[in-house]
């Protein structure tokens, strides 16, 4: 569970770790990122790049951060030499998060999903961000426990996913979970109730506009795709 965490007015109490430990500000923290972290900064070889700028010829930065999240404000080049600003956020924690399919004998589970970003439920799989320590399959297993009260007995991996490239810079990693039932759901996270249906009935949803969550989509395709689907 990702707790709701309040908005700071400014960034004077960043922890030290990201920003200089003189004044915390938005750009020391940009600065302390880039000594401490370069590769987030690396530009590819090759044209059609959008370049970092390098200071001190402009400097990006650190916008917001928390436990689980921190928004990046860059000073880039685009390819046609034209200077801007860019936004992205990036996950502080190295472990990436997971989105697991449960697969129920034929059938999978799907959850109702109240989200706060769209104000609206939404028919998901479980999902969570990276979790300090643990390997990736023990974060999947992990989720699927929580939110729907259930032990994988089996976890099959789907290969990665960015979910949104236009800000996001984290993948994450998609499973199955073969469980063999449903328990309570977290319901402090939002979750009003889980629902078993054929995986081709599964498929229509997201085909008709039903499931519009991305991490669901993928995982179903790439099911599909692993011959998964019964």
């Amino acid at each position: 569970m990702i707790p709701a965490v309040p908005v700071p007015p400014s960034l004077l109490t960043l922890p030290a770790e990201v920003g200089d430990l003189m004044d915390h500000t938005p750009e020391s923290a940009y600065a302390h990122l880039r000594d401490t972290h370069p590769a987030w900064f690396v530009t590819p070889p090759g044209e059609g790049t959008i370049s970092i700028m390098r200071w001190p010829m402009t400097e990006g930065q650190v916008i917001y951060r928390d436990q689980w999240w921190m928004l990046l404000q860059d000073p880039v080049v685009f390819p046609d030499g034209q200077h801007g600003r860019y936004l992205r956020m990036l996950a502080p924690q190295p472990e990436p998060g997971v989105a697991v399919l449960p697969l129920l004998g034929n059938d999978v589970v799907l959850i109702e999903h109240f989200r706060h970003a769209t104000r609206a439920w939404h028919w998901e799989i479980p999902r969570g961000g990276g979790t300090a320590g643990l390997a990736d399959k023990d974060n999947a297993a992990k989720e699927v426990k929580e939110e729907l009260g259930a032990e994988p007995r089996e976890l099959i991996e789907l290969g990665a996913l960015h979910p949104d490239t236009g800000i996001l810079a984290p993948a994450v990693r998609l499973y199955a979970a073969r469980i063999d039932e449903v328990g309570k759901v977290e319901r402090g996270e939002g979750i009003r109730r889980a629902r078993a249906l054929p995986f081709t009935e599964a498929e229509r949803m997201a085909g008709s506009g039903l499931i519009t969550d991305a991490f669901t989509i993928a995982a179903l395709f790439r099911a599909r795709q692993a011959s998964l689907a019964n």
